[in-house]
């Protein structure tokens, strides 16, 4: 699955999850950094990506607009990048599975 890391999120874990999600971006590898979030969700949406999120915003996004693009929401509260890349490589098969499904639009991960 094609990933890609919203602002709130370091853009290392492009790199450190590369084996599990290859292709995957954080927003500002591909000009977005700074961008509203409408303008990440129609490039994710155009180039394949599901967007990965610690904020609420694509989830509101995706109620009004379905999918795609799919969403990852991190409720992980205040937390490292080390248990955000603890949490995308020990649920990796949950994320291919939602991936895979066609009627889910958004996946939850507490």
């Amino acid at each position: 699955m094609k990933l890609l890391y919203d602002e709130n999120l370091s853009p290392a874990l492009v790199a450190q999850l590369a084996d599990v999600y290859p292709d995957s971006a954080h927003v500002h590898d591909i000009g977005l950094g700074m961008a509203d979030d409408s303008e990440v969700w129609r490039r994710a949406k155009d180039e394949g990506y599901c967007i990965v999120s610690k904020d609420s915003d694509y989830y509101d996004l995706s109620v009004l607009h379905g999918h795609p693009p799919k969403v990852i929401w991190l409720r992980l509260g205040n937390c490292s990048t080390d248990t955000i890349f603890d949490c995308l490589r020990n649920n990796r098969a949950t994320i291919e599975e939602f991936g895979a499904d066609a009627e889910e639009s958004v996946l939850l991960i507490p």
